[in-house]
């Protein structure tokens, strides 16, 4: 089991705090330090079925700075995920990888059926 996270985001520290409670064993990635590789993204992508706009952190810094609430509409997906890449900021986190399952963002629900 992996999380991808930041250590100061406070919805990553709840992820994990959950994680220990319930004793899982998990390797921590620093998103920021560590970041996610095209490949990479385009797996986790794949196997969320999410949208890859719910893979942007909407609420950060970067991604208003960047105007992309309006520019995603426009970029195909390879452009999302090389923009995803480059920065660790820019993705939704965190991000739980476990056997053949991913979960993005922080949800108690889904977390206590792991």
């Amino acid at each position: 089991m992996k999380l991808i996270c930041y250590p100061k985001c406070s919805t990553c520290q709840k992820a994990q705090k959950h994680l220990e409670s319930k004793k899982l064993v998990f390797e921590k990635r620093h998103i920021v330090e560590e970041k996610l590789s095209m490949e990479e993204l385009k797996e986790i992508y794949e196997k969320s079925g999410l949208d890859i706009k719910k893979m942007f952190n909407t609420s950060g810094n970067m991604y208003k700075e960047l105007n992309l609430k309006d520019r995603l509409n426009t970029m195909t997906l390879e452009e999302k995920l090389e923009l995803l890449s480059t920065n660790g900021m820019l993705v939704k986190r965190p991000i739980l990888l476990f056997r053949d399952n991913v979960i993005i963002g922080y949800d108690e629900e889904k977390y206590n059926n792991i």
